[in-house]
């Protein structure tokens, strides 16, 4: 498909269950997460690697990745977990790359489906779990890590209601029909807004962090229209029906995949700019 063929009808979905729904099951899953993060340790490495294991699936299931592939997948994705959690970043990426490349390679040679989506799909997953992870476990890693989180819970609640509240003209209403210019306004000054209270009860300095979190406010957006773009490439409303009101884990975290990539990588460069 290329980049001016039109995109497919979505078709296969029913309708969101509502806002109370969305709320029933969002807040205890956002006390869960916050309480395992708190937690550190196995815990928060745990939810984790569900999480993403959940989202390979989904991913896989998206692009029509044959089940022995997914749990070949699925393997990969849990040892760079581990990994993580022991220590070896290094050892994690270079394996989750390795591995993409070598399925890739495979599929592709095998004829079994397209190799962008299998190798694709293994980053997609595997670069933000082993960034969480390797964050929680740094000496600041509860700051940060609540700082990514609730930044981009911040854009997506603000957004969505600055949205429909103000309505106006849409960003790209052939990939994501409901997204405006002013939600889009709303989410970054909300992530500016939260991000900098909670950076200042992590003693982070509270205006750098503030003004970090507007910048990477877009950038979750931006990850919010790309899984938008991969739904509507293949027909369908949500990658899953696991969250009731939701969807699926990839529509939960579609922002957050970027921005904690974002967030490890800089400061990865940082430590080796000292």
């Amino acid at each position: 498909m290329s980049v001016t063929d039109p995109l497919p009808p979505v078709t296969s979905a029913p309708p969101s269950s509502g806002l109370l729904t969305r709320a029933a099951v969002g807040v205890p899953l956002i006390a869960l997460a916050l309480a395992l993060v708190w937690q550190g340790g196995w815990w928060f490495s745990a939810l984790v690697a569900v999480g993403v294991l959940i989202l390979f699936a989904e991913w896989a299931v998206m692009h029509g990745i044959p089940r022995a592939w997914r749990l070949v997948g699925l393997m990969v994705l849990a040892a760079c977990a581990f990994a993580t959690r022991y220590g070896e970043i290094g050892a994690a990426i270079v394996g989750l790359v390795a591995a993409a490349a070598l399925l890739g390679a495979l599929v592709r040679l095998m004829k079994i489906c397209d190799a962008k989506w299998m190798a694709g799909g293994l980053l997609y997953a595997g670069l933000p779990a082993i960034a969480l992870i390797w964050l929680r476990d740094q000496p600041q890693g509860l700051g940060f890590v609540l700082w990514v989180l609730t930044l981009v819970w911040a854009t997506d609640i603000f957004a969505y209601f600055a949205g429909r509240s103000i309505g106006g003209p849409k960003i790209a209403p052939r990939i994501s029909p409901k997204k405006t210019w002013a939600g889009l306004v709303g989410g970054v000054v909300g992530a500016m807004v939260v991000g900098g209270l909670v950076a200042d009860w992590a003693n982070f300095p509270a205006p750098l962090f503030a003004t970090l979190s507007g910048g990477l406010a877009i950038v979750s957006q931006a990850g919010d229209f790309f899984e938008s773009w991969l739904k509507r490439r293949v027909g369908v409303k949500d990658s899953g029906t696991l969250l009731p009101g939701h969807g699926g884990i990839m529509d939960r975290v579609d922002g957050l995949v970027p921005v904690a990539v974002i967030v490890a990588a800089a400061l990865i460069a940082k430590d080796l700019w000292r």
